[in-house]
């Protein structure tokens, strides 16, 4: 399994991958998750991939040669569009699809056969000169959906250990120093409940309108930062959860009563013989 997460901020983007791939506790091994395709001054992209770990690979490999049919212009068509000429972020994510469903008509009756899903999805985003920062969520079908305001962030792989952090925290104001420290709890906290998803992690920040990044970090179980918020985090929780009152079953004085009576539904009744229903 993995866990990849990419943000979109007003600021820049945040991309953060593990690198566990296993095909069972006998067959666990390290692939990096994350990609980055970079044109100097031009454009800048980033792809974050989880799913069976051949048909990711298959996509990253063709990804940098895929070519679609351009648009047309007074009834001829354009010159072919690959992630390198793509006017537009919406272009080359439509790039990625139609590398997805090439490597599904070569791979997927195969696998099929072997009993194996095709299954495998992307995070893809960056930016392209003339537009603002984009980012997309891929499917294996190769269609996508973008990232918009109300939804800044999107995740694969094995999501829900670090979801709740980043509902949280996570807006498009958000500094990009916050929402990559926001990522990385995001991580630990999967990292936490979840052995399928392992270090070394790839971190990478873009900054709006640079085209290029040199924020890119390979962490792992030395790395002081991420030991800090590994410690940190666990013992900050700990000290809140300790802060909150406990429940009181007795009625008796409290600032925050549980033993309230419900105004829309009854509290649960008790089967006390055989012949007894509750409905």
């Amino acid at each position: 399994m993995t866990y990849c997460v990419g943000i979109r901020l007003n600021a820049g983007l945040v991309f953060l991958s593990d690198s566990r791939t296993n095909a069972g506790m006998d067959h666990i091994s390290t692939y990096r998750k994350m990609i980055i395709y970079e044109k100097t001054d031009d454009r800048f992209m980033v792809l974050l991939s989880a799913g069976n770990l051949s048909i990711s690979q298959s996509v990253r490999e063709l990804l940098q040669v895929e070519k679609i049919d351009g648009h047309e212009e007074e009834g001829k068509s354009g010159e072919p569009i690959t992630i390198w000429n793509a006017t537009s972020m919406f272009d080359a994510a439509r790039v990625l699809g139609a590398t997805v469903r090439r490597v599904f008509e070569q791979d997927g009756r195969a696998l099929k056969q072997a009993g194996i899903d095709f299954n495998a999805s992307f995070i893809f985003g960056g930016q392209i000169k003339g537009e603002a920062m984009r980012m997309f969520l891929v499917y294996s079908a190769g269609n996508f959906i973008e990232a918009t305001g109300e939804t800044c962030y999107y995740q694969v792989g094995e999501s829900k250990y670090g979801k709740p952090i980043l509902d949280r925290v996570i807006t498009p104001a958000t500094p990009l120093n916050q929402a990559a420290k926001c990522a990385l709890v995001s991580m630990d906290s999967t990292l936490k409940s979840n052995l399928s998803v392992g270090l070394p992690l790839d971190l990478l920040v873009y900054r709006e309108g640079e085209f290029s990044s040199n924020d890119i970090v390979c962490i792992d179980d030395k790395n002081p930062y991420f030991k800090m918020i590994h410690e940190t985090w666990g013992q900050r929780l700990h000290e809140v959860f300790q802060g909150i009152d406990d429940p009181r079953w007795d009625g008796g004085d409290s600032a925050h009563p549980m033993m309230v009576r419900s105004a829309r539904y009854d509290t649960m009744r008790k089967i006390t013989h055989p012949g007894e229903r509750i409905v």
